[in-house]
């Protein structure tokens, strides 16, 4: 079992940075990847990047390949979601998820966390 939280959402200007936070309970996390997500309304549920469980290695899509970064925190039992150059598009609740294999792919995903609401709104 494997729980998970989001923080660090809010409200940002076009062209600003946010850093979300993803904070897993119990001692499974480090077999874990984690990936984030986020969906607008009306849309579907989008894989954004995930990491690793030993944190080496990351994917991400090319919607924000160079804007987000993702990194992991094994000590913390944390993973972070580094968002740069924020656009209005990318308004949207943002979740992190747990699966043993790393993927982009929402379906695969077993574990998720509650979502956070990041708007990007001048």
């Amino acid at each position: 079992q494997l729980q998970l939280v989001e923080s660090g959402g809010g409200l940002v200007h076009p062209g600003g940075s946010l850093r979300l936070s993803c904070t897993a309970s119990g001692d499974t996390f480090q077999f874990y990847a984690i990936g984030w997500f986020r969906q607008a309304p009306g849309k579907e549920r989008e894989g954004l990047s995930c990491i690793t469980s030993d944190g080496a290695e990351t994917i991400y899509a090319d919607s924000v390949k160079g804007r987000f970064t993702t990194a992991r925190d094994i000590a913390k039992n944390t993973v972070y979601l580094e968002m740069n150059n924020l656009k209005p598009e990318d308004t949207a609740v943002y979740y992190c998820a747990g699966n043993l294999r790393p993927t982009l792919i929402a379906q695969r995903y077993d574990y998720w966390g509650q979502g956070i609401q990041v708007t990007v709104s001048s």
